[in-house]
């Protein structure tokens, strides 16, 4: 029998709860009642009047918003009200009645303006929402995963404008120098004078100054700036493509909680912008650094065994070219501060140059004959250079501890964890691009979408397992 019945339903008068209507294993009701939320009443209070002006929208509420768009990827603000303003889920976890008016889209950009710019705001709420996965015992600090991903600036590739930019010192750069010049009085020679304008030291890596380029030195150099969001870094993205980007530095345990992020222009490049995330976590316990090859230098290196944590690094190939002898097959005798090439010749120290490399040079008249010259070196000269950096034993450490049983095995978690998160991030919570311009607010979305998604994980364990605090 033909039911037709959708008019007649459309005009029932009915007598109910909201609270009926949520089912009570939605997403939004196990998250709610995860974590007490009126810890942010606490943090907004000096934001507020305590006796003037009409009343505000309350705070629990205008966070609760943004939360919801970064939780479940919505575009935008204005999308995140609409839906909100049919969906009765994100009504009863805002604290709206059916019937009551949903904030204007524009309401939490104006308090964000006038109430929250330039406060830690956001990150406080992480690290609350982190603080209490911690009172559970369901991170584990010993073992750190770290890495970066870049989300797309809301900025058109084809604004932009040229403008001559000196980039920052490395965070290395005054300890290299002395070590630099302690390491050439040793040798018999004079410290460097500093160049007026010139290049302070960099740190590329172990082995020859080519295979390791990550850390370009100092200088004055013209670069590709944004006339929408100047904030924002000119990255080449895929084979073709540049963009506009931030770069996020994240880091996570072995169970793939967020600990920490920095938020940086996105092209700086990962090993100089790790001092910053580091600086972050250097109390909390840190036994184990898993990075990847970006992060293959012997300043993080030093940074990290100086401090006691070990630097788990993967194998990089040596970038030499094809036909050439690789930079291993010529050996490093430290007794006698030489190198040894596959001819049983010795390369003899010349000097150690601004960029904290030991030169080590062969006798031209001597390789000229030799049968493997073809192999060794293109030089006009015949002098082979053979380069070693004054921390090149930091870098010796962390391939015997990337040689240690478990560390391979270690380092393949990257996939589970930290490259996870990134996957997860940008698939469902709206990640891979942002809509808002300068780094402020670039913060306070990833401070809002690494929240939301420890809140649901730890939400999900506390329902599932009922969870108390240890």
């Amino acid at each position: 029998m033909l039911t037709e019945q959708t008019e007649k339903v459309r005009k029932q008068i009915q007598m109910f709860s909201i609270d009926d209507l949520v089912p009570q294993d939605h997403l939004l009701r196990i998250i709610d009642k995860a974590i007490d939320w009126s810890f942010i009443y606490d943090l907004v209070r000096d934001k507020y009047s305590s006796d003037k002006g009409r009343p505000s929208i309350d705070p629990v509420t205008l966070i609760k918003i943004p939360l919801i768009q970064y939780l479940y990827g919505i575009k935008s603000m204005r999308q995140t009200i609409k839906d909100i303003d049919v969906n009765v889920a994100y009504r009863w976890f805002l604290g709206l009645e059916l019937g009551e008016k949903v904030p204007h889209f524009t309401t939490f950009g104006k308090n964000y303006t006038r109430r929250f710019q330039g406060t830690d705001l956001f990150e406080q709420i992480f690290q609350h929402i982190l603080e209490e996965c911690y009172k559970f015992k369901l991170v584990d600090p010993t073992e750190i995963f770290v890495d970066a991903t870049h989300v797309k600036a809301r900025a058109n590739g084809k604004k932009m404008q040229k403008r001559i930019a000196k980039q920052e010192a490395l965070f290395y750069s005054e300890m290299l120098r002395k070590d630099i010049n302690s390491d050439r009085e040793a040798h018999g020679k004079q410290p460097l004078k500093d160049k007026d304008g010139g290049n302070p030291p960099s740190c590329g890596g172990g082995g020859s100054f080519e295979e390791y380029t990550d850390d370009t030195p100092i200088d004055a150099k013209e670069i590709k700036c944004s006339t929408t969001d100047p904030e924002s870094g000119w990255f080449r993205k895929g084979e073709h493509k540049h963009v506009f980007a931030y770069g996020i530095e994240t880091a996570c345990d072995k169970n793939g909680w967020i600990l920490d992020f920095t938020v940086n222009p996105g092209n700086e490049h990962d090993s100089r912008t790790f001092k910053g995330l580091y600086e972050k976590l250097e109390d909390i316990g840190m036994e184990k650094c898993i990075v990847d090859a970006g992060y293959k230098t012997p300043a993080i290196a030093k940074l990290l065994l100086d401090d006691g944590v070990k630097p788990v690094f993967p194998y990089k190939r040596p970038m030499t070219k094809d036909g050439f002898f690789k930079k291993y097959e010529y050996v490093y005798d430290e007794y006698n501060d030489c190198y040894i090439c596959p001819n049983n010749k010795v390369l003899k120290y010349s000097t150690t140059n601004r960029d904290g490399y030991r030169e080590y040079k062969s006798c031209g008249n001597v390789c000229e004959k030799c049968e493997y010259l073809s192999q060794c070196t293109a030089s006009k000269t015949h002098v082979k250079l053979v380069t070693r950096h004054v921390w090149e034993d930091y870098m010796e450490v962390c391939e015997d501890i990337r040689h240690t049983v478990g560390m391979k095995e270690l380092y393949s978690k990257r996939k589970e964890t930290i490259e996870r998160i990134f996957g997860a991030a940008k698939e469902n919570h709206g990640f891979r691009y942002t809509q808002m311009y300068g780094k402020a607010r670039m913060v306070m979305k990833v401070a809002l979408t690494y929240a939301a998604m420890n809140l649901k994980k730890l939400a999900k364990i506390k329902n599932e397992w009922g969870l108390q605090p240890a």
